[in-house]
């Protein structure tokens, strides 16, 4: 009885943009604190990385802010918004909102892949978009409507002026409509090109100090090899940790730029790993 209620609701509150969504104490962080979890938790229905993930960004967001490095928020590839949600609030609840944000997605579903883009069970994704059913709210297609995205962060209350929606390709779009500095880059377009795409363009934007975070580093092998190549040829001495087996790695540009950072007092840096 319990489960057919449960339906029931979900039914409803997806009517709204809402949904349940099962929170299992073994999966939350360890050391992580009551106000990101409560960010995790609001932005869970519109996202589909774990908590260590999100925690991650939580923890970006924090360590650019109160260590002063400038630059906007930059993700590709945000399915319904829920990532930017969480680094809008965090950066809401620290007293920011100078930054701009910026989304770059088709908003209408995933591109053709490349027979570089491979699931760890070694199926290619065009396999799994052909088996998958776009209109199902976990469907490897990850469809979204521009519409739907700009209702969800119009929930968090950040100013709407620093929002912005770019539509396409990220292989048309990216850099044209990117901004010139970037303190936090989040990458989630799956494949391999356009991952290629965002590296050679977007990376170079990224300011010294500031995040990368590859959300389908070590799951899908075009998204990593992506990586590996452009770091390969650039020779950048940077350290990806790995956030879980669900892939992911997050890093920080080389570099010394720390307006904030008191050269005698410690260095605020954070990081999370899913053991």
């Amino acid at each position: 009885m319990a489960g057919i209620v449960t339906r029931e609701l979900r039914r409803t509150l997806q009517r709204t943009g809402d949904d349940i969504v099962r929170m299992r104490a073994p999966d939350t962080p360890a050391g992580i604190d009551a106000q990101a979890l409560a960010t995790i938790r609001a932005s869970a229905p519109f996202t589909m990385t774990n908590q260590a993930k999100v925690f991650a960004l939580v923890q970006g967001i924090r360590y650019i802010v109160r260590n002063g490095i400038p630059g906007d928020f930059v993700e590709c590839g945000v399915w319904r918004g829920g990532s930017t949600m969480a680094a809008a609030r965090t950066l809401l609840q620290l007293g920011d909102t100078s930054r701009h944000l910026y989304l770059f997605d088709t908003f209408e579903g995933m591109p053709p892949p490349s027979e570089k883009d491979i699931a760890p069970s070694g199926r290619t994704a065009a396999e799994l978009l052909a088996a998958s059913d776009p209109t199902r709210a976990d469907s490897v297609w990850c469809v979204a409507a521009l519409d739907d995205v700009k209702a969800n962060l119009a929930r968090v209350g950040y100013p709407a002026d620093r929002i912005h929606f770019i539509k396409g390709k990220v292989e048309d779009t990216v850099p044209g409509y990117a901004p010139d500095e970037i303190s936090l880059l989040r990458l989630d377009t799956d494949w391999y090109e356009s991952t290629l795409h965002e590296m050679e363009h977007l990376y170079p934007r990224v300011v010294p100090s500031g995040v990368l975070i590859v959300d389908d580093y070590g799951w899908w092998k075009g998204a990593q090899q992506a990586v590996d190549e452009y770091v390969a040829a650039h020779g950048l001495p940077i350290l990806l940790t790995r956030l879980g087996e669900q892939g992911g790695v997050i890093g920080v540009v080389p570099g010394t730029t720390f307006p904030n950072h008191d050269r005698e007092g410690p260095l605020t840096v954070f990081g999370v790993l899913d053991t």
